[in-house]
């Protein structure tokens, strides 16, 4: 076996140990599972409050709304 057989069979080693890694290694699981779980807490508290939510923003827009009207005057 010459060198560049040699380089080229350590870089497939190399390439497949890594895949491998990128698939079975489970550090990254927790974070998925409580992302999700933050955004359904998100979603869920924002379907429970859509008509506080929607009042308060509703008020927010009509101050900036008259703010700047009065600010062009």
């Amino acid at each position: 076996m010459d060198k560049v057989d040699a380089m080229l069979l350590r870089l497939v080693v190399q390439a497949k140990m890594f895949a491998w890694s990128l698939v079975y290694d489970e550090e990254g699981d927790v974070n998925i599972v409580s992302m999700v779980v933050l955004i359904g807490v998100a979603v869920l508290l924002a379907v429970l409050f859509r008509t506080q939510i929607q009042g308060l923003l509703e008020t927010l827009f009509n101050t900036i709304t008259q703010n700047a009207t009065d600010a062009v005057n």
